[in-house]
């Protein structure tokens, strides 16, 4: 990102301060990404008579967040109809008219919210990435549309529960045609707003794009310095899990800030007119999937189930076990590069940071070597007694690799500030901790493959697991 952009003033009225009842706005876009300078259309429905629509790039900006990039003129409101029904695969769409079409020239590449206000005072968010074509040199942050959307209740119908709530009844397809729940951005506020913002605080070169774009074009990380998967980061197809897998195999430093990460193999399919709107998981349900036998290779359940069973450790270095949890996270190898000026010492903890699903180095899981564990936590899920792991290891190209272990990550970040939202009970010394520590992850790994002028990892894995337990 260019330092003008970042050091440009920015706009402390970018909040959602009322979204009101449920009909009273929302909307959503046609893409989940843009190229700059390409068009979208923007499909709204509202009770008031009139709305404008604000687009705010998320950013440093001295620290107010984000920066008004362009807003409408007052647009006629209009309701729009209901939700309609797919009833093969419970799929819920909106199929509403176009409300109006937005321009992105002169947009720079980042993270956007739209906000739709209407003339009686609600608000909701509709996102938009506008991402980057090229990454070589960057340090190219991953958005998670694929999971904002496998979460998403509107309508009635997520990929976890039908409009009863219960999981039988829950959709085996959900469509980008409709709006997202709540605020409108909820999982992204959560899990990715202040990985953003702190990146472009930092200062290193950015490029910005989404799982489903690097799913059908892995062009933006040819030669990029280094690719972020941020805090929630649960649906993946199998060539998106590829294309990062080769890049960081040619090279390309990886971070997951998060937990559950590339858990679930989902395909991205077409709808009436646009391709790759509709998120397909059929999870337990996996052999009622059409490419259950035609092509097991597609067949959307867990990636470590059958068919083609293929455990996301051997790309993350870890292994989602469970939810939920609530736990300190103690630090291990508190000499480690990824800790320096935190002060940290062997077996300081930091209060709620672990939660509230977690990963660890589950020892006869495939993973590539050499791999040291950071972090070692103990924790209770389900009565069960285990730990969460940090581990960073890297492969013959280079590249490093590091994965936090827990989905707290990111809300870490603001923990302690009157930013901080839903942070759990974590204080202002865990967030100086992991701020401190993204800090020196990201700097480090915007200068190329880490295994050039960082030290190696040192194999602990049978330390910690002593005869694989």
């Amino acid at each position: 990102m260019p330092e003008a952009e970042r050091d440009r003033p920015g706009t402390a009225d970018w909040h959602v301060r009322s979204p009101g009842p449920a009909p009273a706005v929302a909307g959503y876009a046609d893409r989940v990404s843009v190229t700059p300078g390409e068009e979208c259309g923007l499909y709204v429905s509202t009770t008031a008579s009139s709305f404008r629509v604000s687009a705010f790039r998320v950013g440093w900006y001295g620290g107010t967040g984000a920066r008004l990039v362009w807003s409408s003129e007052r647009l006629p409101g209009r309701a729009q109809p209901g939700p309609r029904m797919l009833p093969g695969t419970r799929t819920v769409r909106a199929d509403w008219q176009r409300t109006l079409t937005v321009g992105t020239e002169d947009w720079p590449e980042g993270a956007y919210l739209l906000r739709l206000e209407t003339d009686d005072g609600h608000q909701r968010y509709v996102p938009l990435i506008v991402r980057s074509v090229r990454g070589a040199g960057r340090t190219v942050l991953m958005h998670a549309p694929a999971t904002w959307q496998a979460y998403n209740r509107w309508g009635g119908y997520s990929l976890y529960e039908g409009q009863s709530g219960g999981y039988a009844t829950r959709s085996l397809a959900v469509s980008f045609d409709r709006p997202y729940d709540a605020d409108g951005a909820e999982k992204f506020l959560v899990y990715e707003r202040a990985a953003v913002v702190l990146a472009e605080r930092l200062g290193i070169p950015l490029a910005y794009t989404t799982g489903p774009d690097v799913h059908r074009d892995p062009a933006v990380l040819s030669g990029a310095a280094a690719v972020v998967s941020l805090g929630h980061d649960e649906y993946w197809t199998p060539e998106q899990r590829r294309h990062v897998t080769e890049a960081r195999d040619a090279g390309t430093n990886v971070v997951f800030l998060g937990a559950n990460t590339c858990f679930r193999r989902v395909r991205l399919e077409q709808d009436d007119a646009r391709p790759e709107r509709t998120v397909v998981c059929y999870k337990t349900d996996v052999r009622a999937d059409p490419c259950y036998t035609s092509r097991p290779a597609l067949a959307t359940t867990d990636f470590r189930q059958a068919p083609s069973a293929d455990p996301e450790s051997s790309l993350t270095g870890v292994l989602y076990e469970g939810y939920p949890t609530d736990a300190p996270y103690v630090v291990r190898a508190a000499d480690h590069w990824l800790y320096e000026g935190t002060g940290v010492r062997p077996g300081d903890g930091f209060d709620h940071l672990v939660g509230v699903e977690y990963d660890r180095v589950t020892p006869g899981a495939p993973v590539p070597e050499p791999l040291e564990i950071t972090a070692h936590s103990p924790l209770v899920c389900g009565g069960r007694r285990s730990h969460s792991d940090s581990a960073y290891y890297t492969v013959e190209s280079g590249a490093g690799v590091f994965a936090t272990g827990t989905m707290r990550w990111v809300e870490a970040l603001l923990a302690g500030t009157p930013d901080g939202g839903r942070d759990h009970g974590m204080d202002a010394r865990t967030g100086a901790f992991v701020t401190r520590t993204t800090e020196n992850l990201l700097r480090a790994f915007a200068l190329g493959p880490a295994a050039r002028h960082r030290p190696a990892p040192r194999p602990n894995v049978d330390e910690v697991y002593p005869g694989g337990g």
